[in-house]
């Protein structure tokens, strides 16, 4: 059997999770790897046959993702090119981590895709939903990669084909100690804001990963290094605690390694909006942004907060020989 693993490279999430996903899938079938987008910090341990540059988000500096840029960014007449050179009807199947081009040229070539990502399960109807709609968030989030069917990764399985986080094997083995610092990453975040605001609370060493930096450097009790997969991880098992964005994959290492969570959504970003209604349901705090009106929550989160106790099992495997057996011999028609 020949696979098509499409990659969403925006970010780090879908980066990190295919580490796990594609040498499994190695071990079953032939597959070539395509990752589209420009922001992902990993380097991918495999070989990637396809390279796009998508139809990706740009991360702002106060606290969003920066529209205009997106746009100007993904150059759509580019796009078109793209989609149009992805030989999907070459392979037996086709398994997409929201990644754009190849669920586009499936689409437009009646090739059935398989979706296997975070935003299927955050689409779930049984899914908590943020407290704000966003029409255009939603309509974006549907439409942005279509796939025929779909299984999804969320913080609970809050419905069927919905299954917990794909940790990486380089998280699990970590030594899960406590040195007293707070691990943040904030990528929609400039250095200069987070300085100002974390500095602020004098009695807490940070730990700023930051992708505005290719640096380190330290401003009173805050410490800036560039992004390193290594080091982050490592931070976050030493850590006190974990201060991100309400993406999918930090905040579940986090839950993961036994560190108290704290998060903001990012601005204009529907899917952490989702992301945070998750965690809040849990039990995890979630402020709006670093503006002093929320230091009152990031204080009694510091001094108060707890440990929520959950459970991620390692059934990755399981997961895809699910997916194989259901849809391997099937052929599909698009919806």
């Amino acid at each position: 059997m020949k696979i098509l693993y499409a990659i969403q490279g925006t970010g780090n999430g879908h980066l990190s999770r295919s580490m796990e996903i594609v040498p499994l899938l190695k071990q079953m079938a032939e597959v070539d790897v395509l990752v589209s987008g420009t922001q992902g910090d990993l380097e991918l341990p495999f070989p990637v046959k396809y390279k796009f540059n998508g139809f990706g988000f740009i991360f702002g500096k106060s606290g969003g993702v920066d529209l205009w840029k997106s746009f100007y960014k993904s150059r759509f007449r580019n796009f078109i090119k793209e989609i149009n050179k992805v030989p999907v009807e070459e392979y037996d199947l086709v398994i997409n981590d929201f990644e754009p081009v190849s669920a586009w040229a499936c689409y437009l070539k009646n090739k059935p895709c398989i979706g296997l990502s975070h935003q299927a399960a955050v689409l779930s109807e049984h899914s908590p939903k943020a407290e704000d709609s966003d029409m255009i968030g939603k309509l974006i989030l549907k439409n942005y990669a279509p796939v025929t069917v779909q299984y999804g990764f969320h913080f609970a399985s809050f419905d069927e084909n919905v299954f917990t986080p794909v940790i990486r094997k380089q998280v699990r083995d970590q030594k899960i100690t406590f040195k007293g610092h707070y691990t943040v990453y904030l990528p929609a975040y400039d250095d200069k804001r987070l300085i100002k605001r974390l500095s602020d609370f004098k009695d807490v060493e940070w730990d700023v990963f930051s992708k505005h930096n290719k640096k380190v450097l330290k401003y009173k009790n805050v410490s800036i290094q560039p992004i390193d997969n290594e080091k982050f991880i490592k931070s976050m098992a030493q850590s006190a605690g974990v201060f991100c964005g309400a993406g999918f994959e930090t905040p579940a290492e986090a839950l993961f390694l036994k560190k108290k969570l704290l998060v903001i959504p990012m601005k204009s970003q529907y899917e952490q909006h989702l992301n945070a209604a998750a965690l809040k349901s849990m039990g995890i705090p979630v402020i709006k942004s670093l503006k002093p009106k929320h230091d009152e929550v990031i204080l009694n989160w510091i001094e108060n907060g707890k440990v929520i106790d959950i459970n991620y099992p390692d059934n990755t495997r399981e997961i895809l020989d699910l997916i194989l057996k259901q849809h391997s011999h099937t052929s599909l028609s698009m919806a």
